[in-house]
């Protein structure tokens, strides 16, 4: 009557079982740091601190273009945002890829990202 007992305990804790997945955006905070890099498609830019939490990334807007992280082209389209800086910023949370909170605090942010009016100067820059 005890064997079945422990047995039983021991497969509930199922020590051989492998460790949980962690989600795309809880690895990005493990780690440390978010690639701007990847960040692509339809965008929308947070503003309201009370939902920093909700967001994928904290991002400042940078008033010069040599210390940007990312330069960033706004498209008219959602189809033509494929590729690193080309951003589709919509109006509405629930159908953009990606939700960044904008912050004035350049130490807060997660990378830093500068408008262009160029479409080919878009995307990363070489470090």
């Amino acid at each position: 009557m005890l064997s079945p007992l422990l047995l039983s305990g021991l497969l509930a804790l199922n020590p051989f079982a492998a460790p949980p997945r962690v989600p795309l955006v809880a690895s990005a905070a493990v780690l440390g740091s978010i690639d701007p890099c990847r960040i692509y498609g339809s965008v929308y830019l947070e503003r309201d601190p009370s939902r920093r939490n909700f967001c994928f990334a904290t991002v400042y807007i940078e008033p010069e273009e040599a210390f940007a992280d990312l330069l960033v082209y706004p498209e008219t389209n959602k189809l033509f945002a494929d590729r690193a800086g080309l951003w589709y910023l919509t109006e509405a949370r629930d159908f953009a890829d990606y939700a960044l909170f904008v912050t004035d605090n350049r130490n807060l942010a997660d990378f830093s990202f500068q408008y262009t009016k160029v479409r080919n100067y878009a995307g990363c820059r070489q470090r």
